[in-house]
């Protein structure tokens, strides 16, 4: 993965790219951005330019360490097959390797901080010029495994490097955050978005009505234009619309009870269910309706609920909740 193919994030790209032919690369790097728009890209492009034994600041792509570093093993755990740059991720180890008689299910465990970075920082790079941590979602981090993780902040090793993935970073504690220097990546432009589609085979319409919807993440686009996924968001929504303005909370908790769903399929299905409330508002504010307030109002909450997501064990809970309040809206 070079630098050059990651499009639409220009000033994080010129940032990193300045820091690497600088010389002066700070050993602790914070990507903060929506999910999908080309954080991880960039961390392995960095990791990549970090181990190459060419010489070239950002990384040749033709030594056998820049190869290494941009291929993975079939797994598990699927890694780069360069040993010097270590991916941390929840549910990622099988967890015998971590020790553990069972797999991490809500957050990345102290055990894998452990047994991944804190055995490995403290010793030279295996291959002597760098050695990168890669720790995606890095806001799943438990409170054990974050202060851990603090102490490999603290004390690097010489040549270690770590580039922290979130897209939530006021979950990160505090601490960590003001041990990492912060770059930043913005939503992907919708001309980027749509090229990338494309590029796959995706009519332009479908395209263009998936980018509506994917708030300039590419993995939720790719995922909009899936005929099956996009059947059943679009089944939630007119189901929810249906229930709110039903006569009673039958059909909402009806709806509440058939949500035995993943999480990441839950989020799908609610930011369907705003963009759809977001587009009724604009319109009827164009036309001077008396709706656009109260679908403001419902937009707003569907969104809160977005939010709580990750913060609720139980999506039928939550989808109960946000019906009831989506119901007490008037007009």
């Amino acid at each position: 993965m070079s630098f050059d193919a990651i499009q639409g994030q220009t000033a994080a790209i010129g940032t990193l790219t300045r820091i690497l032919r600088s010389g002066q690369v700070h050993h602790a790097l914070r990507f903060e951005g929506p999910d999908g728009v080309g954080k991880e890209m960039a961390a392995l492009a960095f990791a990549r330019a970090l181990v190459c034994t060419s010489g070239d600041p950002l990384g040749c792509g033709q030594c056998s360490a820049c190869e290494r570093a941009a291929k993975f093993h079939d797994g598990p755990p699927a890694v780069p097959m360069h040993p010097d740059v270590v991916l941390v991720e929840r549910g990622l180890y099988p967890p015998e390797i971590l020790g553990r008689s069972r797999q991490e299910l809500k957050d990345i465990s102290v055990d894998q901080v452990r047994k991944v970075i804190l055995e490995r920082a403290p010793y030279p790079p295996h291959e002597g010029r760098a050695r990168v941590f890669i720790v995606r979602r890095a806001e799943e981090l438990s409170i054990s495994a974050a202060n851990a993780m603090l102490k490999a902040l603290e004390e690097p090793g010489q040549g270690t490097y770590f580039v922290l993935l979130t897209a939530r970073p006021a979950r990160l504690l505090d601490t960590i955050r003001s041990r990492t220097f912060r770059i930043r990546f913005g939503p992907l432009p919708d001309a980027v978005l749509l090229d990338l589609l494309k590029r796959q085979g995706v009519e332009e319409q479908a395209a263009i009505d998936a980018i509506a919807l994917a708030s300039g993440s590419a993995s939720l686009a790719r995922a909009l234009v899936d005929p099956e996924a996009s059947k059943q968001r679009h089944a939630f929504v007119d189901a929810a619309l249906r229930a709110i303005g039903a006569d009673d909370y039958t059909a909402s908790i009806e709806l509440a009870e058939g949500k035995n769903v993943d999480k990441k399929q839950l989020r799908e299905n609610l930011e369907a269910l705003a963009a759809r409330l977001a587009r009724a508002a604009r319109a009827d504010a164009l036309r001077q309706g008396p709706r656009a307030r109260s679908l403001a109002v419902r937009y707003q909450i569907v969104l809160g609920s977005i939010r709580e997501i990750d913060r609720n064990a139980s999506p039928a809970l939550l989808v109960e909740n946000m019906m009831l309040r989506l119901r007490a809206v008037t007009g």
